[in-house]
């Protein structure tokens, strides 16, 4: 097809699970758009330009990979994709685009709420609530608390933002040492993490899941914090040794976490983390606002205005590393 301009319009099949993509018609007008579920994609990827995987953790693209060969362009409704690269699609020349950013501030509000929620014991406070006891206690400040924020992208970034402007200390720890910028004190190497982790008073972890940051925290990072400490993720549950935290937890070498992701994913029931009073524990939402769909949606339309364009996509990942790199 071609648009009023004189180009080809591009064709875009649209993957997804149950609900249709948010902001269809904006697609619809830049491209032919095939919507399929996972059981049809192989026949909607032929001749096809562009995959919009809004299913974002399906694997339907690995198993029909062999259906992709005029696709030039790959986007996903999510940050980390770690999980949905494979061999042949890192090699391949198809230009991988993710939603970073997209969701950075909702999940750094969600990081802030953390540490306010443990500093200032709101779980201690509802559970006295739910016994109508009126106990006074005293609480921990948290300006002039440190906090060292594991993953320096837009997430990371942008909890390091929030947690300074509450007078919060913050460094991070990312691939390589170095002058933190403005948002960070400074940038250690996360592959010495057990080295400088006992200096802080708050650990949050945010930093994708790659080889590199698999299981990062373990019982020897674990054992080197502080055990005033608390640690914050939402990042990836794989990042952390659960076997490990719990034994931290139980033992008291740590003072408290809260996870918004853990490993396994759901937390099987019976677990020891969910009755633990110092564990906070929320279903994988950190980043899901009212408002979180339409924003997704708005990424890709945007993009897609690029690509129409023949402009230089936003969020191009580096499939080798895993994430889209740091400017």
């Amino acid at each position: 097809m071609i648009d009023a301009a004189g180009r080809r319009r591009p064709i875009v099949a649209a993957l997804y699970r149950e609900a249709l993509p948010p902001r269809l018609s904006e697609i619809e007008e830049l491209a032919e758009v095939r919507l399929t579920k996972a059981d049809g994609l192989a026949k909607a990827m032929v001749g096809a330009d562009v995959l919009y995987q809004w299913h974002s953790f399906s694997p339907a693209l690995k198993e029909n990979w062999g259906a992709a060969s005029s696709l030039k362009w790959i986007h996903v409704s999510a940050a980390g994709v770690s999980q949905l690269l494979f061999g042949e699609l890192i090699r391949s020349d198809v230009i991988y685009t993710n939603s970073r950013g997209v969701l950075s501030t909702a999940i750094a509000e969600f990081a802030l709420g953390f540490v306010l929620d443990m500093a200032k014991d709101t779980q201690g406070s509802f559970r006295l609530q739910q016994q109508q006891r009126w106990q006074h206690r005293v609480t921990r400040k948290i300006q002039g608390q440190s906090a060292l924020v594991v993953g320096t992208g837009s997430i990371g970034r942008e909890i390091a933002r929030l947690l300074r402007a509450v007078g919060m200390e913050v460094s991070g720890a990312g691939r390589t040492s170095r002058a933190g910028g403005e948002d960070f004190d400074w940038i250690y190497s996360s592959g010495d993490l057990a080295s400088f982790i006992h200096e802080y008073d708050y650990v949050v972890l945010a930093a994708p899941l790659t080889a590199d940051t698999r299981g990062l925290v373990n019982a020897t990072v674990l054992g080197a914090m502080s055990p005033s400490a608390h640690l914050i993720n939402v990042g990836r549950g794989e990042l952390v040794d659960t076997d490990a935290l719990t034994a931290a937890l139980v033992s008291g070498a740590l003072a408290g976490a809260a996870l918004d992701v853990v490993h396994p994913e759901p937390l099987p029931g019976g677990h020891a983390l969910w009755s633990m009073d110092n564990v906070i524990i929320t279903p994988h939402m950190s980043g899901d606002t009212e408002e979180y769909l339409d924003d997704l949606g708005k990424l890709f339309v945007d993009n897609l205005k690029r690509y129409c364009n023949s402009q230089a996509l936003q969020n191009v990942v580096d499939k080798n590393l895993g994430f889209v790199p740091s400017p």
